[in-house]
């Protein structure tokens, strides 16, 4: 058969297989295969954080710096890159540098007469939304109420002149605002700061990354909490297990309202009085100090409305003379200054009290803006303060800001020229200013 042929002997099979396998001991090695393993884990990131450039070398320099500043100080690495990888320069912060120096004074608190700066507080459109939320929210604010001790009103008009009732709360990015005003320089460790706090609040879970909206200084929510604010006073008042300011509108109204209680607020006692003054008054007593109600009573001072003081309790106040003898005059109590921890500004707490006020239908103030007075522009100011200063008057920082320092020296000024030293600066106080001797300096032999 054919298939005999092909027989072979067993020895020599075992002959084959054994050269065979002898062969494959001795030849070249085998090459191990370069492809990875699937699911074989990536090496971890290490050392500084390689970032695109922002556009702006000195933003640039300022982010490698804190990056590696806050994973040092045991951010998670993913986090920091998360947060800095996409910030660019603004304007307002990183534009013009003439203007960012000047840029707090450039504000509407600042910049305006006061009785420009309330017409959009006082204005018909943000009194009637804030009857519309008092009306929809009744019984969230009685419970916000019940619980924080902070009247309605207050929470209402802060909502109000912050977003509008949520109108606008911004469209900027929180991490982005506050990277610039660290880069602009002027309040570095504030924002870095903050910066901080922005990771906190991303690592406890409480935002995520994309939910990090604010405005242009890194405030964010209805209330617009900056990140440490959030942090120490945020509140979860509808239970969701959230603490959500930023589309909750009662835990941001509960956190504003828990923020302004630990600050002191005091429920039922007022921000502010509108009095009458006698007609010898003596406007050195506007002076920024507190004084017991007695001693103001003693002094001739009464409500605008007649009648007798109703404070609540409240033992002390202080006279504030806005727009000087001519315009309205005002107690203020301790509330006012509560009000400040939102914004520093006399105008701005005075707008929240004047409009929480309007809310519940209390219009004011009674007497009228004296209008017809020429106040000073920001940059009048800051030479209004040299000149105090040139003069012997201290005025402080020329920042354009006129703020109660700057007040008091214009009020000597206005005694040493027998006028009615109200501190108020206008056109006229800064020509008679400019017109008086410089002082002569001190300390020469």
């Amino acid at each position: 058969m054919m298939f005999a042929s092909l027989a072979r002997p067993k020895w020599m099979l075992t002959a084959a297989i054994c050269g065979l396998l002898a062969s494959c001991a001795n030849g070249p090695p085998s090459v191990p295969s370069q492809k990875p393993q699937i699911g074989q884990p990536s090496v971890p990131e290490t050392g500084p954080i390689v970032f695109k450039s922002s556009g702006n070398p000195e933003m640039d320099l300022w982010r490698a710096d804190f990056a590696d500043r806050a994973m040092g100080a045991g951010h998670p690495r993913a986090l920091v890159k998360s947060l800095l990888e996409n910030i660019r320069p603004l304007p307002l912060w990183l534009g013009n540098k003439v203007e960012a120096a000047t840029a707090p004074s450039s504000q509407a608190e600042f910049a305006k007469p006061i009785w420009d700066y309330l017409k959009v507080p006082m204005g018909e459109t943000r009194i009637s939304g804030g009857q519309a939320k008092l009306a929809a929210l009744g019984p969230t604010l009685s419970a916000i109420e019940a619980r924080y001790g902070v009247d309605r009103q207050v929470l209402l008009a802060i909502w109000g002149m912050e977003t509008s009732y949520g109108g606008f709360k911004g469209t900027d990015d929180a991490p982005n605002a506050l990277a610039n005003m660290a880069t602009e320089g002027r309040r570095r460790t504030f924002a870095e700061t903050e910066l901080y706090a922005l990771m906190t609040i991303v690592e406890r879970g409480y935002a995520r990354r994309d939910q990090l909206g604010s405005g242009w200084a890194g405030a964010m929510g209805h209330t617009q909490f900056m990140p440490s604010t959030y942090i120490a006073h945020a509140e979860d008042f509808d239970g969701d297990g959230k603490r959500d300011v930023w589309k909750s509108e009662a835990d941001a109204l509960a956190s504003a309202a828990n923020y302004l209680a630990r600050s002191g607020y005091v429920k039922g006692q007022p921000w502010g009085l509108e009095v009458r003054l006698p007609a010898d008054f003596d406007y050195g007593l506007s002076d920024g100090n507190e004084r017991r109600m007695e001693t103001w009573v003693a002094a001739g001072l009464a409500p605008i409305t007649g009648g007798a003081f109703e404070t609540g309790g409240a033992e002390y106040a202080e006279l504030w003379v806005p727009a000087g003898h001519a315009g309205p005059k005002y107690l203020l109590f301790k509330n006012f200054n509560v009000f400040k921890t939102y914004n520093r500004a006399d105008s701005y707490a005075f707008a929240v009290g004047l409009s929480g006020d309007a809310i519940m239908g209390k219009r004011g103030p009674l007497t009228p803006w004296p209008t017809h007075l020429s106040p000073l522009t920001v940059s009048e100011i800051r030479e209004l303060q040299l000149a105090l200063v040139a003069r012997g008057f201290d005025a402080g920082t020329a920042d354009g800001i006129a703020g109660r320092r700057t007040r008091l020296a214009v009020q000597a000024f206005q005694k040493t020229q027998g006028q009615i030293a109200d501190g108020y600066p206008t056109q006229q106080v800064l020509v008679m200013l400019q017109a008086a001797p410089i002082a002569a300096p001190t300390g020469l032999n």
